[in-house]
């Protein structure tokens, strides 16, 4: 059972992970927060040591939901290769799943913190190759079971998958447009039938 400091953190981290995601770091002003929240600024700082370590663990919050989104998709199968397209078919309807979050948190922090905050860069940039990290992982345990070609380059791929999807969440958004995310997931589906398929 969580205790009522674990709950409150909770409740925090709840309520401000969607709206540093959307206003980001620098435009999310303490009032927000406990605006937000209804606490105190004193009742934020007693469960954080600041508004950049909130940021940081608001951050952890979305991206560990997400990844538990996609990591519950992908056990439908247990081929390598039907979780590279199971991959796909996540991001193929991510842009309103993602909305709840208050868009991509990759690409929200990850454009927000690159010119205001280093080391809310630096989490997003271990999040990208942790990623990058696991689908390099998925594509060299097809090749051990023979469902994808040696002949390619693990890591490569894994970087040009999420290279073509964080691409169309940037303009499906920018455009207010999901045709961006069904054609790039359609890319990737291609990519693996074509050319990483044995």
């Amino acid at each position: 059972m969580q205790t009522k400091a674990e709950l409150t953190t909770q409740y925090i981290l709840e309520t401000v992970a969607p709206i540093f995601n959307q206003n980001g770091y620098a435009a999310t002003s303490m009032k927000d927060i406990t605006d937000a929240t209804g606490l105190t600024k004193g009742a934020i700082y007693g469960n954080f040591e600041n508004k950049e370590q909130l940021a940081i663990a608001a951050f952890r919050h979305t991206i560990k939901k997400l990844m538990k989104q996609i990591g519950d998709h992908l056990e439908q199968s247990d081929s390598p290769k039907q979780k590279l397209y199971l991959i796909s078919d996540f991001y193929r309807n991510y842009y309103n799943y993602s909305k709840r979050l208050g868009g991509c948190p990759v690409l929200n922090i990850g454009v927000d913190a690159n010119n205001q905050n280093t080391l809310l860069l630096k989490k997003v940039r271990q999040t990208i190759e942790k990623i990058q990290d696991q689908v390099a992982a998925l594509i060299e345990k097809g090749i051990e079971a023979g469902e994808i070609t040696s002949k390619i380059n693990a890591m490569t791929y894994a970087k040009r998958i999420d290279s073509i999807i964080q691409g169309a969440i940037f303009m499906t958004y920018t455009m207010d447009d999901e045709f961006y995310l069904k054609d790039a997931t359609d890319q990737i589906d291609a990519i693996i039938t074509n050319e990483m398929s044995k």
